[in-house]
């Protein structure tokens, strides 16, 4: 189905395909001038569709290796080779397609990024009411409302005593972050089970989640070394293809040379694999929550042999879980059945591995006729 949609979205890639396929039939069917006919009319739209994107090209000043695939194409059309142009056309319209797919899911992920940010903020007035205001119109200064699992809209100090914050989108680590009144809290992290208000340090725009948005904006839209050496390139890699094509056409005496050595030359795969590859790369990382400041990082990573971690959480799975049970003068299993009876009522990170361990060993949490949890308490 992936494959079906893939060609609904990209119907020149279809229409290349289809068309490859159909030219070898009407050919084993012995009738050539039919497969020459519907060949040269697929070429020759490929061709017009090129050109109208390689002058755009050309006006902005701009010179890509389309202008090899677009003699090549039509150089195959006059020679008769309609088979080898048709292949070119497959080449150059499906790398198109796939790296546009590749973009948009980059886009997609960075879209993702974008739609984590609050649009809205809770704003305490001088009254003590609460207004709803755009993110946007967030100053410095103003005492903000973050009720529970709300994102914190802005950079700011914390007021109240306390607060549990996931600060995982920032910084990777899995578990709650205990701040204490006075302390930084940032935008784009999320606050736990209790609402606190914060004093706004900082505009959206000036703002540390605003600042990874962009960076991934940057890093999408960014071009690695070797992606830029191609089009570095290009205007000599097409001169002398061209030349090469016309020595070798005079040498044999055969135009079908000419077209020989510029299907050869044609570098679409070559062109579309560097791209691909990295958007590919940007967008399975900010799928993870890596943040990676430009496409020449991720080439720098192929010749990473030994790397350094300095947090844990990282490269774990960020679930805790029970190792052991140290119960002192009670039972272990008794210790955990009390220990999971409190924590079934509680939505501490901690909480659900407690309760999974006596489930584990057979056991039923103890029952629990009131229920209270205070933050930073513990049970």
């Amino acid at each position: 189905m992936r494959i079906v949609g893939f060609f609904r979205s990209y119907p020149l890639v279809a229409l290349a395909l289809a068309a490859l396929v159909l030219t070898l039939v009407l050919l084993g069917l012995g009738a050539p001038g039919a497969a020459q006919i519907l060949a040269t009319a697929v070429i020759a739209l490929v061709v017009v569709l090129t050109a109208i994107d390689m002058v755009r090209d050309l006006l902005a000043g701009t010179w890509g290796l389309d202008v090899l695939a677009v003699v090549a194409m039509v150089s195959t059309v006059l020679v008769g080779e309609y088979v080898a142009g048709l292949i070119i056309v497959l080449m150059l319209t499906g790398g198109e397609a796939i790296e546009d797919y590749a973009a948009g899911r980059a886009g997609r992920e960075l879209d993702a990024l974008i739609s984590r940010a609050p649009a809205f903020a809770s704003r305490l007035t001088a009254a003590g009411e609460i207004e709803r205001i755009p993110v946007r119109a967030v100053a410095p200064g103003d005492r903000l409302l973050v009720r529970p699992a709300e994102v914190l809209p802005v950079d700011g100090v914390l007021e109240d005593a306390h607060a549990s914050i996931d600060e995982s989108s920032l910084t990777g680590e899995p578990l709650p972050v205990t701040r204490a009144a006075g302390e930084e809290v940032h935008s784009g992290t999320v606050n736990g089970t209790e609402a606190f208000t914060m004093r706004a340090t900082a505009t959206e725009q000036e703002s540390q989640y605003h600042a990874i948005v962009e960076l991934v904006g940057e890093a999408v839209a960014s071009k690695a070394p070797m992606v830029r050496l191609a089009d570095r390139y290009a205007v000599p890699f097409t001169v002398l293809s061209l030349l090469i094509a016309g020595v070798s056409w005079a040498v044999s005496g055969e135009a079908v040379r000419f077209a020989e050595v510029l299907v050869v030359a044609t570098p679409c795969p070559l062109l579309i694999a560097a791209p691909v590859a990295f958007m590919g790369g940007m967008s399975r990382t900010a799928r993870i929550g890596v943040i990676v400041k430009n496409g020449g990082a991720i080439e720098t990573l192929s010749r990473v042999r030994s790397v350094a971690f300095d947090k844990t959480g990282t490269l774990t799975r960020g679930r805790p879980e029970i190792r052991a049970v140290h119960p002192g003068s009670l039972p272990a299993d008794e210790v955990l059945v009390l220990a999971a009876g409190a924590e079934q009522y509680s939505v501490h990170v901690f909480a659900a591995p407690i309760v999974a361990a006596a489930h584990h060993r057979g056991l039923r949490p103890a029952e629990v006729a009131e229920a209270a949890e205070v933050a930073t308490n513990g049970v």
